[in-house]
């Protein structure tokens, strides 16, 4: 319960942190959403300030930022500048589908980097290692939105095997099992793509970790006892992995949420990261700060989650 309170606590004080840098940084930021109506002749000067005391832009900056952190306790980010609706109905309406590709993502990644990393270990300097290497570099190497964009036109503009963007087909039932395998259809090559950015890093980094696994002691000690292979798997090379690993996944959750807006933008995907991007062109500050406040606990979620995890694995992780 120590544990719980404490990381609850560090929390609240990251939001509180981000919250303050990430309000001051768009204030800061130059030009505006007013920018455009003061260059229009049509827009006079007094109804642009009457915008401005609407939206409580004509109040001193501390007070913008205390009446802000006052509605976002009440989940209230407030209204768009471009739309002028609810922001937070416009978050909660695409968040589903971005964490969707985010977990799916993140839970094939941690799978096919755990078998791929083992098997170039348990095959070092062979023909399955060097293939394996050889793929985790090009994973790390290739720009997401370059693949993309390659895998569009071969296996959409081409093939016409995926759709090219979207998330529905135009005729679809929005019921039904149709409606979901259709949408998975669509995710198809976002998916792939997320995932095979993911894995370079991972792979070199499991493959490490079980090569030195495989030097230690305790493992030759228990492959003198003559334990088979699989036997060596689940009682000495995973166990030893899953701590560094899960920790590993932690941290890489911000690259995950924010490879999400390009894709999602590349696709035309309804998530938060395309409207993130179109909300940064539009200098609408509501709608930018509600998705950058609930990025940043997310992230702080996972990253709690896997703590919590780890200290699962490791109990005396409660004693340091």
């Amino acid at each position: 319960m120590k544990v719980f309170i404490k990381k609850i606590t560090y929390i609240f004080g990251m939001l509180l942190l981000i919250s303050i840098i990430s309000f001051l940084a768009i204030h800061a930021a130059p030009n505006s959403f007013f920018g455009a109506g003061e260059l229009n002749p049509n827009m006079t000067k007094e109804a642009i300030e009457k915008l401005k005391a609407i939206y409580g832009l004509d109040k001193p900056l501390i007070v913008q930022y205390f009446d802000w952190v006052t509605n976002m306790l009440q989940l209230n980010f407030g209204i768009s500048f471009v739309n002028g609706g609810d922001v937070s109905q416009e978050i909660l309406k695409r968040l589903p589908i971005t964490l969707t590709i985010n977990i799916t993502s993140l839970i094939v990644v941690f799978v096919l980097s755990l078998y791929l990393g083992i098997k170039a270990a348990l095959r070092y300097e062979k023909s399955a290692d060097s293939l394996i290497k050889q793929l985790s570099l090009l994973s790390f190497s290739m720009p997401s939105f370059y693949l993309a964009l390659l895998l569009i036109i071969i296996f959409s503009v081409n093939l016409k095997l995926f759709p090219i963007a979207g998330l529905h087909s135009i005729d679809v039932v929005e019921d039904g099992w149709g409606y979901y395998s259709d949408m998975s259809w669509h995710l198809v090559l976002p998916l792939s793509i997320m995932i095979f950015g993911g894995l370079g890093s991972m792979i070199i980094y499991v493959r490490s970790l079980t090569l030195e696994i495989l030097k230690s002691d305790y493992y030759y000690f228990a492959r003198t006892r003559g334990l088979s292979q699989k036997q060596l798997l689940r009682y000495y090379i995973v166990p030893n992995l899953l701590p560094p690993i899960v920790s590993l996944l932690g941290l890489s959750l911000p690259g995950l949420i924010g490879g999400s807006v390009i894709l999602e933008q590349i696709f035309a995907i309804p998530g938060m990261g395309q409207l993130f991007y179109f909300s940064a062109l539009s200098r609408d500050y509501p709608t930018i700060m509600g998705i950058l406040i609930i990025s940043a606990f997310l992230t702080l979620l996972g990253n709690v989650i896997a703590d919590l995890i780890l200290l699962k694995l490791n109990p005396y992780m409660h004693k340091t």
